[in-house]
């Protein structure tokens, strides 16, 4: 059996645990930029006391990677729950209609995450950043959300929402609405109305939120960007702000995104769907250069370095998945397709590749770890312990490190184990060889 072979039979979906007729809610919240050093449960700078209360009452995962080190990417490969090279997004979905990713987004042939919960009876809502087209075909009202109030570039103004082109970006469905407010908070108004409306069946929510990515503002900030002057207005306003307030400002980005964490918590427990609900909170790539922290981690957000994709996550879902647990599984986010299908007792799509593993049986106790093989933009190779690093930035052209003893990646072990170093660089040669031969194309 081929490499390739063994790294596809390693990602066979696992027997779903949940009866149909018990469908829970589920709700994915993402962080923007979120460092795996930035949070309390994981021992960071920022107090997180709502997160905390999901990790206490769920499992942390140690070893969760966001599937790319920057923002479209991983959304791809949420959505699709595929390699989000297979999407034909490999790299940041740019908002300047002069860049050739300006046309780029989902295409209609990709199944999404969900369009399968609305095909399985679900009401289906996404209320935050988008990043996966900017055209209407692109919109998440067309990739099957029932609702969507949000945005869909990379980020924009917290107060004025206005994207880094200087192009107004705040819809409601596909069309334009201007509505005031911090987006922090907006996301949190629709999302906990979203789920008052749903609460006598089953739902499916998506809350990726805009925090802590810049702009670096807080609820009583002024706006920066207007139309025609996007993300040049960030800098020049900033221009000569000392770095602790931006790191103040960043903080606090992230504790009013903690408290719609709170606050989903709380209205699902007042609602008794606490234990009907799956709740799973991520982040979509490391934090960026200064303003956050990836500790102990090496590298940052676009780097294939640990610190650009090893995130927090924390599973909640109260007697199903344990209280106050953590596990060392390697996991990934596309992962979250399969896992959150079989909570729901829907069947897999067979329409298009999968390349997740559905982590349920592991989350909720029931089965030991599994070794597995990942594989970050044919650069870095995952196998158990070892990671092969090709060409990182401000590293050895080939580097190989045992992450059990060297989480920061310090110490080549390349010369000492040859052989694996082969091994692991024919995983990447064949994994790069199948994207190729499976990606979609894109205008």
């Amino acid at each position: 059996m081929s490499l390739m072979m063994r790294f596809l039979v390693c990602l066979t979906v696992l027997p779903t645990l949940v009866a149909a007729a018990e469908k829970p809610n589920i709700i994915i919240i993402m962080a923007d930029d979120l460092g795996y050093g930035d949070i309390s449960p994981y021992d960071g700078w920022i107090e997180t006391p709502h997160l905390e209360q999901m990790a206490a009452e769920g499992t942390r995962l140690t070893d969760y990677h966001s599937a790319g080190n920057v923002c479209s990417p991983t959304r791809a490969a949420l959505m699709t729950g595929r390699y989000q090279q297979r999407a034909g997004i490999p790299g940041v979905v740019f908002a300047d209609p002069k860049r050739a990713e300006h046309e780029h987004g989902l295409q209609d042939v990709e199944v999404t995450i969900a369009e399968e919960f609305r095909e399985g009876g679900y009401a289906t809502g996404m209320f935050g950043k988008w990043h996966l087209g900017y055209y209407p075909k692109y919109n998440p009202v067309r990739n099957g959300f029932d609702v969507f109030k949000g945005y869909v570039s990379g980020n924009i103004d917290f107060i004025s929402h206005y994207d880094q082109a200087g192009n107004f970006d705040w819809w409601h469905q596909d069309k334009p609405f201007d509505e005031a407010g911090y987006v922090t908070h907006l996301i949190d108004r629709h999302s906990l109305d979203f789920i008052k409306q749903n609460k006598d069946k089953p739902f499916f929510l998506y809350l990726p939120h805009e925090a802590p990515h810049y702009p670096f503002q807080r609820p009583d900030d002024p706006g920066l960007r207007k139309e025609g002057l996007g993300a040049a207005a960030d800098w020049a306003r900033q221009k000569g702000v000392q770095q602790e307030e931006i790191r103040e400002r960043y903080q606090v980005m992230v504790e009013e995104m903690d408290k719609n964490v709170g606050h989903v918590l709380a209205l699902l427990k007042e609602l008794k769907l606490d234990e009907k609900t799956f709740v799973f909170f991520c982040s979509d790539n490391g934090a960026a250069g200064k303003w956050g922290d990836n500790s102990p981690l090496r590298g940052a957000k676009g780097s294939n370095w640990e610190g650009g994709h090893r995130v927090p996550a924390i599973a909640w879902w109260p007697g199903t998945i344990p209280a106050g647990q953590t596990t060392d599984q390697l996991a990934i986010t596309f992962d979250l397709m399969p896992t959150m299908l079989s909570a729901a007792g829907l069947e897999i799509p067979t329409e298009r590749q999968l390349d997740g593993m559905n982590l349920l049986s592991i989350l909720t106790g029931q089965r030991s770890t599994v070794e597995r093989t990942l594989v970050w933009n044919g650069k870095a190779v995952r196998q158990g312990e070892w990671k092969l690093m090709l060409n990182g930035k401000g590293g050895d052209k080939v580097a190989l490190y045992n992450l059990q003893e060297d989480l920061s990646e310090k110490t080549n072990l390349a010369d000492q184990h040859p052989e694996l170093v082969e091994q692991l660089k024919q995983v990447a040669q064949e994994w790069q060889a199948d994207i190729d031969a499976t990606m979609t194309p894109q205008p």
